[in-house]
């Protein structure tokens, strides 16, 4: 069994000056202000709208990420419904083969330390499910058979490609405190990048929540 953290990457963003001059350009057909564009004025034009809560004009550009996670943790990042989906199914990926190692890959709870006691119990219920799944496979089961005894703490991969605005209401919702921390531990990081690329996007939420 491999125990591992969560991670991210995202796959495919607009270079940083063309997702804003996008913007700006679908943006400044609401007013009809097209010739005050300059070769600098998108980001400030952009921040105006984000601040203004016309976030209808940042629906023209997004983002594709990969999460690597927990299956509880995609669990609830499924339910944002404007957005697309592709993720490791364990209907098809048999953990049994040889391309997987022949065991099982979870994440790490990162909200008990090693020496807890806690973490012992959970590691052992790992353990516990591994076994019953190769069991179950060398037994005839299919992988989708199997799975059945898969826990929520599985490591799986999902790519979730949404606009602007639905990452906005994403982050704001998973990076706060009430957020189960698992998907808190990758929405924080998420952010701080989002913010590093482009902050007249995402630089308020990064203040809400402490991102650097």
């Amino acid at each position: 069994m491999r125990i591992i953290d969560p991670s991210f990457e995202i796959m495919h963003m607009a270079e940083p000056a063309d997702l804003l001059r996008l913007l700006e350009l679908a943006g400044r057909v609401c007013y009809k202000s097209e010739d005050r564009i300059t070769e600098d004025s998108a980001a400030d034009f952009i921040g105006r709208i984000v601040r203004s809560g016309h976030e209808s004009v940042i629906e023209h550009a997004g983002a594709t990420v990969r999460f690597v996670c927990d299956r509880g943790v995609t669990h609830e990042l499924v339910r944002h419904r404007l957005a697309s989906y592709s993720q490791e199914s364990t209907r098809y990926a048999n953990y049994a083969k040889d391309k997987f190692g022949r065991e099982i890959t979870v994440i790490r709870p990162h909200f008990w330390a090693e020496d807890d006691a806690r973490y012992e119990l959970w590691k052992q219920a790992m353990l516990a499910a591994e076994k019953a799944y190769l069991d179950l496979v060398d037994a005839g089961a299919t992988a989708q058979e199997a799975r059945s005894v898969l826990p929520n703490s599985l490591k799986t991969e999902i790519v979730m490609t949404a606009n602007m605005r639905e990452w906005r209401h994403v982050l704001k919702l998973r990076c706060d405190t009430p957020a189960h921390p698992q998907i808190r531990q990758v929405m924080l990081p998420l952010l701080a990048e989002f913010n590093r690329r482009l902050p007249a996007l995402f630089g308020d939420l990064a203040a809400r929540f402490n991102v650097t």
